[in-house]
């Protein structure tokens, strides 16, 4: 089993930054670890996720160039710095992390509890 723990959620007007932070205990690594989030009434979407076997990192179109994911592997910790917020990037986000990587949620077997961002125009 693998356990997911976010934090850094909050409220933030339109263009400024928020960072998140994903850690991980339990049984890791994992080869692609990532975050997702979802608007109320919509599924939830990929954002970004990092895959180990080749180090690649992947992005949805509609956060590049403005939200950056990194690492530290010593802390098993991810981090999503999110910069330039939009209204439309409000949702819960997502921590996930799984053997294989993937665009779609179904693809993943552990999931973090979820925090909220509510970016204000």
């Amino acid at each position: 089993q693998v356990q997911l723990v976010e934090s850094g959620g909050g409220l933030v007007q339109a263009g400024g930054s928020l960072r998140l932070s994903c850690t991980a205990s339990g049984r890791t690594p994992n080869n692609a670890i990532g975050w997702f989030r979802q608007a109320p009434g919509k599924e939830r979407e990929f954002v970004v996720v990092f895959r180990r076997s080749d180090g690649n990192t992947y992005y949805a179109d509609s956060v590049k160039g403005r939200f950056t994911f990194s690492r530290d592997s010593a802390k098993n910790t991810v981090y999503l710095q999110m910069d330039s917020l939009k209204p439309e990037d409000t949702a819960i986000y997502y921590c996930a992390a799984g053997a294989y990587m993937s665009f779609q949620a179904g693809g993943y077997e552990y999931w973090g509890q979820g925090t909220q961002i509510t970016v204000s125009s």
